[in-house]
């Protein structure tokens, strides 16, 4: 009953008049130590879990966007890719505008490897009325001709290749000249042209359309070097093709007026002709 009637006394003096705070507070201090030391270990074992999941749930994200970075860098190389195509095929979609004739858009299926000889395989053939001597173009200049036309696929002579020749004219001032392969991708020589010739670097090579072959007005090279050595007959002039020879993937294939409605068989070369031999 003691005990009863002094905490009874002790709550009604602390509702009224508020005489144990303070020993409330110091009490609170003293049992603060002990109530962090009995909360320790459980504390700790959250934030041990805490932290490893963190850990884990980092590890397991970073690995997430490392796969993710590495599709998505596979994805924007197809990405370039197919826009260099597209850049490719749109310039000679423009080109083909241009030329104002009958064309057709061929890949190139193979690369002649024989460093004499600049040859390409091209996916068309005689069903899609390709006829030997047909010439090629890019969307910066003329690249060759056929010079075998199969049923669904064809033999292209680049014109670097040492035994093409194509006749051009110089478009500044109309001067008549013959650019021959040199076994170079980045060369091309006009011989017999006198020293007294009016020709200098700088000046764009155009097909003349003689022979009947390249059909006129088709950029062909620009001359970078012209070598007047006066012991000499002949200048030496070398010029630079403007078809990208090693790196266009499409071509175009030109048909000129006279031959856009002829029957391709009606261009085979006779049977005296050499099949490899490159007529300009």
């Amino acid at each position: 009953m003691v005990f009863v009637f002094a905490s009874i006394l002790l709550m009604t003096l602390d509702q009224r008049q508020q005489h144990l705070d303070s020993l409330r507070s110091a009490l609170s201090v003293v049992v603060f130590p002990i109530q962090w030391l009995v909360d320790l270990p459980a504390a700790s074992q959250d934030w041990f879990q805490e932290t490893l999941s963190s850990r884990r749930t980092l590890q397991e994200e970073n690995a997430r966007l490392r796969t993710e970075q590495l599709i998505l860098k596979a994805e924007l190389q197809k990405l370039e890719a197919l826009e260099a195509e597209n850049l490719r095929l749109r310039e000679l979609l423009d080109s083909s505008f241009k030329v104002r004739e009958r064309v057709l858009i061929a890949e190139i299926m193979a690369v002649d490897l024989d460093p004499y000889r600049h040859q390409i395989l091209l996916n068309k053939g005689r069903y899609a009325d390709l006829y030997t001597g047909q010439p090629l173009v890019d969307a910066n200049g003329v690249m060759g001709q056929v010079i075998q036309a199969g049923p669904f696929s064809a033999t292209a002579m680049l014109i670097t290749d040492p035994a093409h020749a194509v006749p051009v004219q110089v478009n500044r001032n109309g001067l008549r000249s013959i650019a021959l392969g040199t076994g170079s991708l980045t060369s091309l020589s006009l011989p017999y042209l006198p020293n007294n010739a009016d020709i200098e670097s700088g000046d764009l090579l155009i097909t003349s359309g003689l022979g009947g072959r390249f059909p006129p007005g088709y950029p062909v090279a620009e001359v970078q070097s012209v070598i007047r050595d006066p012991g000499e007959s002949f200048a030496q002039v070398f010029a630079r093709p403007l078809a990208e020879l090693n790196r266009s993937r499409e071509v175009l294939l030109v048909w000129s007026q006279g031959e856009a409605g002829m029957d391709p068989a009606a261009t085979e070369p006779a049977a005296d002709e050499p099949a490899g031999e490159s007529t300009p």
